[in-house]
């Protein structure tokens, strides 16, 4: 798939060029602006942050015509066709609804909502209205995890019957990211009181999502056991209380029958920033490794199941996500990951707190499409 500039050139010649605002001006958006300037077929026309004086630096800095520092003013004006909503994530849902009532197309980040009743009244919204919706899930930008899907969706390693998968950090143990004892960047993900849910909530969706869409199923039934450990004399530094979950371990049960484990860790020694997921079939097996700037994919297939060897293979260029949500927007076809998808995993999020609390295996129970 490395098609990308001219299927987005295409596209671009018979749909015209799509205006896009950047809502919410902190660090990621500088990502999303780099991001968006360099696609063919869009254009940055407008930047908007309750902070006034940051959204108008912000605008200077990435050479964008327009900055606004409330979001009713820059919907009333309405010149651009999408938003990029990279708001802190206890606004996302209030964010978005406005900018769905408005009829703009979206692209929010992760998380799509706190919970998954509000993220499936964003659905709803969204979809009601026949808008554009996508979730920069990151991790589908990882080429590995491409091609995978789409060598299950072939066929080439059977049925799948068994999954392994990890996201596995080393903050509290290694001073590769800073000191996290003195730094509030970790701290506040280490406390509960901060708005902070874990390891679970900061990284969980990222494995969740890794794992139903390199196997195309769904996770039908899951059970959670979740862990803090003791970080500081009385569970506290400074202001923060150190109780948000620090490792989770899930076993879960694929709708297809399959079965799998997965989990997630800070204190994971070794291991900086690294996804990991194997998924066995019938007829081949497939190894894909992720962190936040490579990948790559080892295969077990054919005669050499009978005796277990494995071979890496080359992945070809993926588009990113904001390239799917360009192409998506100059097609008028919704791209993926949409919003229910991380609706859904939103979903198995919530189930891991309460099956972690009654200590038994819950089914995974929808609403209805």
């Amino acid at each position: 798939m490395s098609e990308r500039p001219s299927a987005l050139s295409a596209a671009a010649a018979t749909s015209g060029e799509k205006r896009i605002m950047i809502l919410g001006t902190g660090a990621i958006a500088h990502r999303h602006a780099e991001h968006f300037i360099s696609i063919p077929g869009c254009r940055v026309v407008a930047a908007c942050d309750v902070n006034a004086e940051r959204a108008q630096a912000f605008a200077t800095l990435h050479n964008i015509p327009h900055a606004f520092p409330d979001l009713a003013e820059a919907l009333a004006w309405g010149e651009f066709d999408a938003v990029v909503n990279a708001t802190p994530d206890a606004v996302h849902k209030a964010t978005t609804l406005q900018v769905v009532a408005a009829g703009k197309a979206i692209f929010c980040e992760k998380p799509l909502a706190l919970n998954a009743e509000d993220a499936f009244e964003m659905v709803g919204a969204a979809e009601r209205a026949g808008l554009i919706n996508m979730v920069n899930l990151t991790y589908r930008n990882a080429h590995a995890i491409q091609l995978a899907r789409r060598m299950v969706e072939a066929g080439e390693i059977g049925t799948v019957r068994h999954v392994e998968a990890s996201y596995l950090q080393s903050w509290l143990t290694g001073n590769h990211w800073g000191n996290w004892q003195t730094d509030e960047r970790w701290l506040w993900r280490l406390s509960s009181g901060h708005g902070s849910k874990g390891v679970l909530g900061d990284i969980g969706i990222h494995i969740l999502d890794f794992v139903t869409f390199g196997t195309g199923l769904s996770i039908a039934a899951l059970q959670a056991r979740l862990k803090t450990f003791d970080k500081a004399e009385g569970g506290m530094i400074g202001t923060y209380r150190l109780d948000a979950n620090d490792s989770c371990a899930m076993t879960v049960e694929f709708d297809n029958g399959a079965l799998g484990v997965v989990h997630m860790s800070r204190y994971a020694t070794g291991k900086a920033n690294d996804l990991d997921l194997t998924i066995h079939g019938t007829t081949g097996a497939l190894k894909i490794w992720s962190n936040t700037t490579d990948s790559s994919l080892d295969v077990c297939l054919g005669e050499d199941i009978h005796t277990q060897t494995w071979k890496r293979i080359e992945c070809p260029p993926t588009p990113r996500n904001a390239d799917r949500f360009v192409l998506a927007l100059l097609s008028g076809v919704n791209g993926e990951p949409d919003f229910r998808h991380a609706a859904e995993v939103q979903k198995l999020l919530d189930l891991c707190f309460v099956s972690d609390e009654e200590r038994r295996m819950l089914p995974v129970v929808l609403p209805p499409v």
